[in-house]
């Protein structure tokens, strides 16, 4: 158990997403996804099902495609492990429209809450900043993530780290239906769709 953190994953990411703007939104598997869907299931979420370790990428993909919208990644602790790789590229090209939010309850929530590194003294924060993501920082509860929250609509790439209870949550869970997730989105990044509850 993360004893260190005071932060209810669930409620961060509500708290994040209630200032997002026109924001695009890219969830990786499991408490991203579900967290980000429980705020409110939006057009412009793409959740990104069963691609473990792509979170990243697929935002980083999407901020150059779209330089003038903001993207958010929100990944696992597990999921930024495993592709840790992302950060170097992100951090060479440093676009600066990309915010990403590691979601971090020291865990493996997806396979049986084994213990990750990051509950193991690895800092993603300082793998990041090491990547040249130069704005990386780790909060630890509601005070600093507020402090953090304007910057999220404003320019410049930056890595947050969320220290997270490792507590259960309700399920929310979003469509599934990949063609379906791809339209949706596709229309809401190009101006057709909704933009809003779906």
């Amino acid at each position: 158990m993360n004893a260190t953190a005071t932060m209810n994953r669930r409620a961060a990411v509500a708290r994040i997403l209630e200032k997002r703007g026109d924001a695009l939104v890219v969830a990786s598997l499991g408490n991203p996804t579900y967290d980000t869907s429980a705020a409110g299931d939006d057009d412009r979420n793409f959740y990104v099902w069963g691609a473990m370790g792509g979170g990243c990428m697929v935002a980083f993909g999407l901020a150059l495609a779209q330089p003038a919208r903001q993207v958010l990644a929100f990944v696992g602790d597990g999921e930024m492990m495993m592709g840790l790789g992302a950060l170097a590229t992100i951090g060479v090209r440093a676009p600066s429209n990309l915010k990403i939010i590691v979601i971090d309850n020291e865990h493996y929530g997806e396979t049986g809450m084994q213990a990750a590194h990051s509950g193991r003294g690895v800092d993603i924060a300082g793998v990041a900043r090491a990547c040249g993501i130069a704005d990386s920082a780790t909060l630890r509860d509601e005070a600093e993530l507020a402090d953090r929250i304007p910057g999220l609509s404003q320019p410049g790439l930056q890595c947050l780290v969320l220290k997270v209870s490792s507590a259960p949550e309700p399920g929310s869970l979003p469509s599934r239906d990949g063609p379906y997730l791809r339209s949706r989105f596709r229309e809401a990044v190009l101006g057709k769709g909704k933009g809003g509850h779906a």
